[in-house]
């Protein structure tokens, strides 16, 4: 693997155009990767278009995050054929779909600290952002997007197998994401708290709402999670709930 060549993007960067080259957060970042990408090409994977909006002229990664979901799809696929010869396609897709799903790649995002990588609006950065699970999934698709331009698809799809690994070799992990609500209420039916409750609000126009979900559990909120869907917005805060509560 080529040594990372980094910028100046670092921790909380806000800033339009980058610095001087060889960062240690932007190199820190490219290290846990494991990859190489172009510093322009990187700055653009990690900006929201709330950022764009605010900077005209400035572009967006969702471009590059359409490409590094059907990236991170096929990874993802080919690996579970192969390394699963016993599971009929019902159990194939099944894991497929939790593998690529928000709620994993938010989790993956934050195993890296990712969020405080990426450049947003002040609005999104005032309404927490850097922690919200729509935006972490996004942007770790667009960065395997980059990975994929600049290095090409092999060094793709190892960089995924990489960043999805954990979570298969934790089989208690690996089925909360796979269905967090589920796992939640199981868990805290053995830990004695009765069934979660979910309160959800939504915001934004119609064409782009956000919707935030709170776990109540025993009558106190235990955990929240925002997504793009109410559906997702409730996985999103059951995962981090079951996460808190394994933790005890």
């Amino acid at each position: 693997m080529a040594r990372p060549s980094g910028d100046a993007i670092g921790p909380d960067s806000s800033a339009s155009s980058a610095g001087g080259p060889g960062s240690t957060s932007a190199i820190s970042l490219l290290q846990q990767l494991g990859v190489d990408i172009d510093p322009e090409l990187l700055e653009l994977a990690l900006t929201h278009r709330s950022f764009a909006y605010e900077h005209p002229g400035v572009s967006h990664n969702e471009r590059l995050e359409f490409l590094g979901d059907s990236i991170l799809g096929q990874a993802v696929t080919v690996m579970l054929y192969n390394d699963y010869p016993s599971l009929d396609e019902g159990e194939l897709a099944k894991r497929r779909a939790s593998l690529v799903s928000s709620v994993a790649l938010a989790e993956i995002a934050r195993s890296i600290g990712l969020g405080q990588y990426v450049r947003l609006g002040r609005g999104e950065e005032l309404t927490g952002g850097r922690d919200k699970s729509s935006i972490l999934a996004d942007t770790v698709e667009a960065l395997i997007g980059a990975t994929y331009l600049h290095c090409g698809g092999a060094e793709a799809t190892q960089m995924v197998l990489r960043l999805i690994r954990p979570l298969l070799e934790s089989p208690d992990r690996f089925g909360a994401a796979m269905d967090p609500k589920t796992s939640l209420q199981e868990l805290a039916a053995r830990l004695g708290h009765g069934l979660p409750v979910y309160e959800v609000t939504d915001s934004g126009p119609d064409h782009s709402k956000l919707f935030e979900a709170t776990v109540v559990l025993s009558g106190k909120k235990i955990s929240t999670g925002s997504g793009s869907s109410k559906k997702q917005a409730e996985m999103a805060a059951a995962l981090e709930a079951w996460t808190t509560l394994q933790a005890g």
